[in-house]
């Protein structure tokens, strides 16, 4: 295999997808060498099915607003691989979203999945629906609107939608509620991220920051480190910067830095836990506003317009808003202004330049693959329990939490791990991902 080739191929096939060619680029680079040692993978032409998804369903969603007005939005499912078990992944509600973008979510899910060891396979959907400014009625009536359309592909066994960008706890419930009316029956494993009252799991609004936080406090520890007095910035303030501060909190690191579309607040003294409550109604105003965090704080919270989390100095920094939001340009301020490692929580977050600069410029860098992994791993737990009818303590969730974030880094330390003794997370975590689809494939035929 040459990952020039593949390329080629892929860009002449899919023109203009950047995002999901990104992603797949990244993943090829990582796994050439390993691939190229398994003859089998390459006269099955693993790859090359490996890369395209399964299915895509595309639908529009037309619902009625406020105002009585008929909208229209385009909506999308993409089921990418199933090999390793039913498709998992979330349901993203943004205005930049796309074909592309699912598939590359869709694909870095496929491996994200398999990571965790549990048996789920990988997919992703959503819609352009911009919920922003939106009121509840008019979400509850889109997110009934697009369960309409999407039900007849989703089930416990097949596809196991949850949220992601857009979609919290209310827009779940909204989906769910419709899904049941619509299938007649109750069902509490067909989307996951679901309230106490109704199936859902204990800590999983927390899963995806708490779990970065144990991935990066392992890797951490592997060089003689540890999180306790780190100064560290989160950018976005929604569900997974909210874990990810309140786990930061209690593990004694400093959260100096939250950010937003609108810019970035300082907090110099570190986030309190009143500051980290209050980010929840911040994500559910629907405002997207950072700057609502420097009004409820004066003082002690500092809004600068237009700029963003990777301004401040610190020694940590936690992406974890949206793909490519952070520059080659911003991996050099974060250097020059004391950071020394960066952990990706969301989705491919940092621009395929900024990761190869920090790689070759002593800043420790970890894939969201891996960092972020422990979101959907608490999905799969909250399957567990619906499929079995139970609800586990906080103890026994966090437990199997801490437990799969440590097979986690033990594969990428397996797989990533260079001849000077040094762990590429990147490397570690697209090879110990890939092998595990790849065999799966292999052993399943041609199909």
């Amino acid at each position: 295999m040459k990952t020039s080739e593949i390329m080629a191929k892929l860009q002449a096939k899919h023109p203009g997808e950047s995002e999901y060619l990104q992603a797949v680029q990244e993943v090829l680079e990582s796994i050439e060498e390993v691939y190229n040692q398994h003859p089998e993978f390459e006269k099955a032409r693993i790859i090359e099915r490996m890369v395209e998804p399964e299915r895509i369903y595309t639908f529009r969603v037309t619902w009625v607003d406020d105002k009585g007005e008929i909208q229209t939005n385009l909506a999308y499912r993409v089921q990418f691989n199933s090999a390793i078990g039913p498709y998992k992944g979330g349901l993203r509600f943004h205005k930049a979203v796309t074909p592309s973008m699912l598939k590359f979510l869709g694909f870095e899910q496929t491996f994200k999945n398999a990571l965790t060891t549990l048996p789920m396979g990988g997919g992703k959907g959503g819609s352009d629906f911009d919920p922003v400014g939106k009121s509840d009625d008019e979400i509850m009536r889109f997110c009934q609107a697009f369960m309409l359309e999407l039900w007849r592909c989703i089930g416990p066994d097949e596809d196991v939608p949850a949220g992601d960008v857009g979609v919290g706890g209310r827009e779940i419930g909204f989906l769910d509620g419709m899904y049941r009316k619509l299938a007649r029956q109750y069902n509490t494993g067909v989307l996951t991220g679901k309230g106490m009252t109704w199936g859902g799991s204990i800590l999983r609004p927390e899963a995806t920051g708490y779990g970065a936080l144990y991935f990066a406090n392992l890797a951490l520890k592997k060089i003689g480190k540890s999180l306790e007095g780190q100064k560290v910035s989160l950018s976005g303030f929604g569900n997974v910067a909210w874990g990810a501060a309140k786990k930061a909190k209690q593990l004694g690191a400093k959260v100096v830095a939250i950010s937003g579309p609108d810019g970035v607040c300082e907090i110099k003294d570190g986030i309190t836990d009143e500051m980290i409550d209050y980010m929840l109604v911040m994500r559910s105003s629907n405002r997207n506003k950072v700057e609502d965090m420097a009004t409820k704080f004066p003082g002690k919270a500092v809004f600068t317009p237009g700029k963003k989390s990777w301004c401040v100095p610190v020694d940590i920094a936690f992406p974890s808003a949206f793909q490519n939001e952070l520059s080659k340009a911003d991996a050099e301020e974060l250097k020059k202004n004391g950071c020394w490692a960066v952990f990706e929580i969301s989705n491919m977050g940092c621009q395929a330049d900024a990761i190869h600069w920090m790689q070759h410029n002593g800043i420790l860098f970890a894939p969201g693959k891996a960092v972020n992994a422990g979101g959907v791993a608490t999905s799969g737990l909250e399957m567990t329990q619906n499929a079995e009818h139970i609800s586990w303590t906080a103890d026994e969730v966090d437990r199997n939490l801490h437990n799969i974030m440590a097979a986690i880094h033990e594969q990428c330390v397996k797989f990533g791990t260079q001849p000077d003794g040094h762990v590429d997370y990147v490397k570690g975590a697209n090879i110990a991902g890939f092998m595990k689809v790849a065999q799966a494939m292999l052993e399943q035929g041609i199909i």
